[in-house]
């Protein structure tokens, strides 16, 4: 299938590992000029020569001043942004015992403003072009309750109401806005939480790895370029009514009818 995103400028946050780094790999393929984000310029500057990024810059996308004179200097170094990919920013899991107001202060200046404060300058420029898209990689958190994830996905679910209200809003203008929430995935995060597990339930990481795998009804987590191919394909017009909607990716573990 042609996508067309030849000469096409992306931002991706988070760019330099996990889902991140998988959909600025896939959109480079594509012919798509990258631009990444990360919080090191250490992990920048390896990240940009083995993917081949057109640009790569470091910011803390939490600091609203720092986030958005990241945009300008995206823009002013290889023109407008035609797709926005938002993978950087997770939150700190605490246990509900441990939990205190700071805890859900931090966990919406880690995941929630570390995407708005990147998608506020972003989908104006895109508003006064009439054309963009925007694709919030969000996770599973923000539709499960988790007792150790409260504030996470307290952070998770609002963001998956300003993806379907900000791709309301903005429709008309021509923008479309897409959340997805992949559940486990094969990345460092991952693997931290099955070593996190395997302490925690007194086994070894690959009986918890094999635990968390037994559940899931595809049979395994998926893998990071799983879901960057979804992230290409929506990123074109091949997907151009697809908006306004929060896509789970867990392998069928938690059905719904909607």
């Amino acid at each position: 299938m042609k996508l067309d995103l030849d000469g096409k400028v992306a931002l991706v946050t988070g760019g330099t590992k996990g889902i991140g780094r998988a959909c600025a790999q896939a959109l480079v393929a594509e012919g798509t000029r990258v631009a990444i984000v990360a919080r090191t310029d250490a992990a920048i500057t390896s990240s940009v020569a083995e993917i081949g990024c057109a640009f790569g810059m470091a910011a803390d996308l939490s600091d609203t001043d720092a986030a958005a004179a990241m945009v300008t200097e995206v823009e002013a170094r290889l023109g407008p942004i035609d797709i926005l990919v938002n993978c950087a920013g997770a939150a700190r899991r605490v246990p509900a015992e441990t939990l205190d107001v700071s805890a859900y202060r931090a966990a919406m200046d880690a995941k929630f403003f570390s995407y708005v404060n990147v998608m506020d300058p972003v989908i104006k420029h895109m508003a006064k072009r009439g054309t963009g898209v925007i694709i919030n990689v969000i996770g599973d958190g923000g539709r499960l309750a988790s007792p150790v994830h409260i504030a996470g996905g307290s952070a998770n679910a609002a963001l998956m109401l300003t993806t379907v209200g900000l791709a309301n809003a903005y429709a008309p203008k021509g923008i479309r806005v897409i959340g997805l929430n992949p559940a486990l995935t094969k990345t460092e995060r991952v693997a931290e939480r099955m070593r996190a597990v395997a302490v925690q339930d007194d086994i070894t990481e690959a009986e918890a790895l094999a635990k968390e795998q037994a559940s899931i009804p595809i049979g395994r987590l998926a893998e990071p370029g799983e879901i960057a191919d979804l992230v290409t394909f929506l990123s074109s017009d091949r997907a151009s009514y697809v908006t306004g909607v929060n896509i789970k990716l867990d392998g069928a573990k938690n059905p719904t009818a909607s």
